[in-house]
Parts: C-alpha cells; sequence; structure tokens
C-alpha cells in the first residue's frame, strides 16, 4: 500500500461524498494502489449511513464506526492502527484541508522528510479562536520549554516509521502533530491556503477547549507542578516579610490598625493558592488513575472493507 488517507468523521455528513471524490481524483494522480480509512466517531449527524454508502461503492475505502464518541484524536489513532500505507495522510472531514493538496505533502516527503505538516495560510476562523489558539500555544511553550508554530494543524503526511512510533505511544491524552513533533523526526513544513468548512461548524466549544489544553499541557509536562510550588514559596516568603514589617512598625511606630479585613482576605488568599496548587495535583492523579486503569484508547463497532492479513 502506497499512501492511506486517515479522516475522523464528526459532524460533516454533508460533506462526504465530496470528500470521497475529490479524494480520489487526487490521489489517483499519485498512485492507484491507495486506501482512504473514515473513522466514524459516534456522529450525530447519521454520517455512519453515507460511509457505509462509500464503502459500498468503493473497496479502496475503509470504514471504522467506533462504539461510541471517543474524541477526534482517539479516532485519528484508530485510523492509524488500522492503515498500511508507506506514507500516510491525516486531515479533517469538513474539506477546510483541500485534498488537492495532497500531491504537494507527498512530493515534499519525497525530497527525503520523514513527515511534512500543512501550514494554514488565511486561516478561516473567527477572530477569538484565533486570539484563543495563540494565547494556548504560547502557554504550551513555556511549560514543555518549547516553540511551537499555532498555523500547523493535522493536515499532514508521515512516513510507516514516523506512524509506527506514535501508535507505539499509548497514553490516552495524546496530540496528534505534538506527539509527532516530540518523536524528533526530520519534518518539513509548507505553507497552504486554507478554505471554508464546507458545511457545519466547529463542534470544539470553549469549555471542550479549555479541557483538551489542560490534557495536554498536564500529559506532556510537569512544569505546572513546580510552577505552584514556585507560587507557594513566594507568596510564603512575602506573607513572611509582610508579618515582620507589621511587627517593627507597631513596636517602633504604633501605627499598625488591627481588624479582621486584612486577615481575612490573607486567609482567603492563601486558602484559594492552596486549593489551585491541591487541584493541580489532583489532575496529575487523575491522569495517572486513568493510564492505571489500561482501558483501550477507543473501541471499534465495526470495520468496512478491512483486508484480512494472510
Amino acid at each position: 500500500m502506497d499512501i492511506s488517507v486517515v479522516i475522523p468523521v464528526y459532524g460533516c455528513r454533508a460533506a462526504l461524498f465530496e470528500l470521497h471524490r475529490r479524494l480520489t481524483e487526487s490521489l489517483q494522480t499519485i498512485t492507484d494502489d491507495y486506501e482512504i480509512i473514515l473513522v466514524n466517531d459516534c456522529c450525530p449527524q447519521g454520517s455512519w449511513e453515507d460511509i457505509e454508502k462509500i464503502c459500498a461503492s468503493d473497496k479502496k475505502v475503509v470504514g471504522i464506526n467506533l462504539s461510541r464518541n471517543f474524541g477526534q484524536i482517539r479516532a485519528i489513532t484508530a485510523g492509524l492502527d488500522k492503515s498500511r500505507g508507506d506514507a500516510v495522510v491525516v486531515m479533517d472531514c469538513d474539506l477546510q484541508d483541500r485534498p488537492e493538496n495532497i500531491p504537494l505533502l507527498y512530493e515534499k516527503l519525497s525530497e527525503g522528510h520523514d513527515v511534512v505538516f500543512s501550514r494554514r495560510k488565511g486561516r478561516v476562523d473567527s477572530g477569538l479562536t484565533k486570539l484563543f489558539s495563540k494565547l494556548f500555544y504560547k502557554v504550551y511553550d513555556y511549560f514543555t520549554e518549547g516553540t511551537y508554530d499555532s498555523s500547523i494543524n493535522n493536515f499532514s503526511i508521515a512516513k510507516r516509521k514516523v506512524i509506527d512510533a506514535y501508535c507505539s505511544m499509548r497514553e490516552h491524552n495524546r496530540a496528534y502533530t505534538m506527539f509527532i513533533k516530540w518523536l524528533g523526526f526530520n519534518e518539513a513544513v509548507i505553507d497552504l491556503p486554507a478554505e471554508e468548512r464546507f458545511s457545519g461548524k466547529s463542534s470544539y466549544s470553549f469549555r471542550k477547549k479549555m479541557k483538551m489544553a489542560s490534557e495536554i499541557i498536564t500529559s506532556q509536562s510537569n512544569k505546572p507542578l513546580i510552577f505552584s510550588v514556585g507560587v507557594g514559596f513566594t507568596m510564603a516568603i512575602i506573607s513572611f516579610i509582610f508579618i515582620i514589617v507589621l511587627i517593627i512598625r507597631r513596636l517602633a511606630f504604633n501605627d499598625v490598625t488591627t481588624g479582621w479585613a486584612s486577615l481575612i482576605a490573607s486567609v482567603f488568599l492563601m486558602g484559594g493558592l492552596i486549593l489551585a496548587a491541591i487541584g493541580v495535583v489532583g489532575i496529575y492523579i487523575g491522569n495517572i488513575f486513568n493510564e492505571a486503569k489500561n482501558r483501550p484508547i477507543y473501541v471499534i463497532s465495526e470495520i468496512l472493507n478491512e483486508e484480512k492479513e494472510e
């Protein structure tokens, strides 16, 4: 198998037939030995019905139906685990990533790179979404002591050895692009124009984005723990100095007004800091708990057009 294309499907049923048509036309310009893997992440729009129709009409399309919604990254992992291509493309289903750009990614990969990422030019998103993305990656860079371009997305192509290395990491909190970059293979980036979604809208609410950001940062860095310890020590030192100053002023000038306001404020301040520090520790303990259970990353309900290994 020359090329596999892995696509998580959620909330874009109206785009599936157009996606299949354009993918087929683009891939046939490279090779006839390809597969398209559509992973239905329990799409509420009933996308599995259309995936079944596409699989019935084209045996090069593999349909994977997950038992429930596991999330985009886990759906990608399910597709990657089943992929057989020497080169593997990962892309979204909403046609913001143009299938016609796959030959460009493949050509760049053929220059000797192990993985090629795409960087969206003219990203079609709201100003608030772009701002949140930039802020997240600034925080991510700080906690992981790395540098990350927020305009780089999942639309990419990688060699089999890269995909196998990614699939060997079975953490539940996983991020495709960040994990691939962490592996350290020879990478390249090409600029590609972004398009508007063919249909639907992003399923990532602000709450989901915050949850994902927390999972990604705490799964890849211990720095938040160190940060909370540093804040605690800093506040303790400041409080100690302030107490010394109050004692000196009381003895020397007798101008320190006694009262409950400053005491209550201090109690709430320190209590909040303590609860925040405990919360950070709790997140890490929760991550350990989830990993220790050793449950599968995803569960497959049905697979169509899967080629059995002899």
